[in-house]
């Protein structure tokens, strides 16, 4: 027998031969592509590991050793190797359409679901196209009798396959995702948790959950959309009697100070009549509403009473009762060591102001008219830098905020509201008297400001910020 005219010795040598090659270039590939997390290595590895091999012993059963077609391990192998070529192009189709998929594009807001059913049913069709070319096998009838049953069953499933299709429709829309803040009407939250029966909302007060067929059905209000700031509104009363400019710069100053407000927005006020002004917040996002909201509030109760302005029809202030500010001198006049007619000055030129917690009361960067002496309370000294502030100091009742007033420098650090604080606030003139007459409070008022530069110089080099950064 000549092997050679028969042909067989081509197909072995070529096996032996090729196949070592061909796995030993698929290897170098699957490295190179899994190095840079390229998720064609999937594919690639499929055809490294099975259908190289696979398909290597198909064709020494059917070519190099001659055996017939129609024998039972040739088709057992043909099997195989056919299922694990439908494998490979349903590997590659996904990596092709999904894997690379641009966010926000029709392939990515595609449900993982969608392509999980898609990829059964090319399996069951690839399967049954297989069975009839291998094994001659009638799948005709299978395929029918299948798709009666799926008829019966959907029938008798409508209702729960209703809701079932509404969720694989609602994530394939994908009107919100995980993190979002819907407003349904009746309820209010963040989403937690989407599956194809339900979605589940945090209410703060509990997990509710709504069904997919009912969220489909209704409309409602997704905040976290568009992205960037979210924007709170509220409606603010004061007296016809307020001047509205006044009103106006007020609503938008105590707005601007919130800590939760996005840095390059500005808050906005509008006079809408009747005492009503229309105010509009722009903070970080939804979940920081209520807070945002309660703060803002709370802060506007002492700025209004401040600026002698009524809040809701309202202007009276507890400190502005007589014989407050005598009582606050009792705590402060050591400072200013304040004789009998210092003290008649400063009881004829000064007044009481109370700041919330968390209010700003002397800012960074500017030059003050008036000096705060802190008659209880404390307030927080902090120095700004990019990102936030530094603190590194208490201010507590006796001391005062704002003294570089005396020496008209712009203030060096930002004093803000630790509790519930009350100041008397003596004006600059007030101050130059009392220094004209006590020499010594000069002399005090400078050594409080070497000293609190002293201590933010030192706060900014513990972080790694040089001392040229404070000032403003």
């Amino acid at each position: 027998m000549d092997p050679f005219a028969d042909g067989w010795i081509w197909w072995a040598i070529a096996i032996a031969i090729g196949v070592p090659v061909i796995l030993v270039l698929l290897t170098e590939l699957l490295g190179a592509l899994t190095r840079r997390g390229n998720p064609a290595a999937g594919p690639v590895r499929l055809l490294r590991n099975w259908i190289v091999p696979v398909a290597a012993l198909l064709a020494l059963l059917a070519f190099a050793s001659l055996s017939p077609a129609d024998q039972v391990w040739v088709r057992v192998v043909a099997t195989v190797f056919g299922f694990l070529l439908i494998l490979l192009l349903l590997s590659s189709f996904n990596v092709a359409l999904f894997s690379n998929a641009k966010p926000g594009s029709w392939r990515e807001r595609i449900p993982s679901i969608f392509v999980e059913i898609a990829r059964l049913i090319l399996v069951v069709v690839g399967l049954a196209l297989l069975f009839q070319w291998v094994w001659n096998a009638d799948v005709g009838g299978l395929i029918a009798a299948l798709g009666v049953t799926s008829i019966v069953i959907g029938l008798a499933l409508q209702n729960a396959v209703g809701g079932v299709i509404s969720g694989l429709l609602l994530l394939f829309e994908q009107p919100f995702k995980i993190g979002d803040w819907l407003d349904l009407g009746s309820v209010q939250g963040r989403v937690v948790e989407v599956n194809w029966r339900a979605v589940h909302i945090d209410t703060g007060a509990g997990i509710q959950i709504v069904p997919n067929s009912t969220l489909s059905g209704a409309s409602f209000t997704n905040k976290s959309q568009p992205e960037g700031p979210f924007h709170a509104s509220t409606t603010i009363k004061f007296t016809t009697d307020d001047p509205p400019h006044e009103v106006i710069e007020l609503l938008v100053d105590v707005a601007d100070s919130l800590p939760m407000r996005v840095t390059d927005e500005r808050a906005s006020a509008e006079y809408v009549g009747g005492g009503a002004y229309a105010v509009t917040l722009p903070i970080q996002g939804p979940d920081q509403e209520q807070r945002a909201m309660s703060l803002y509030l709370a802060w506007l109760w002492y700025a209004s009473r401040r600026r002698g302005l009524a809040l809701d029809g309202d202007a009276s202030d507890p400190i502005a009762e007589p014989g407050r500010l005598g009582e606050a001198l009792d705590v402060v006049g050591p400072t200013l060591h304040l004789g009998d007619k210092e003290r008649e000055l400063v009881l004829g030129t000064s007044r009481l102001e109370r700041y919330g917690i968390g209010e700003i009361v002397v800012p960074a960067g500017i030059v003050p008219d008036e000096i705060r002496f802190i008659v209880k309370g404390h307030a927080r000294l902090a120095v700004e830098v990019a990102g936030g502030r530094i603190e590194f100091a208490t201010a507590d009742p006796g001391d005062y905020i704002g003294q570089t007033a005396l020496t008209r420098e712009k203030t060096l650090v930002t004093a803000v509201a630790a509790d519930i604080l009350t100041v008397v606030v003596v004006p600059l003139a007030t101050v130059d008297e009392l220094v004209r007459t006590r020499p010594l409070l000069a002399q005090e008022i400078g050594q409080s400001i070497e000293l609190k530069r002293k201590l933010a110089a030192d706060a900014l080099a513990t972080t790694g910020i040089v001392r040229g950064a404070i000032g403003g």
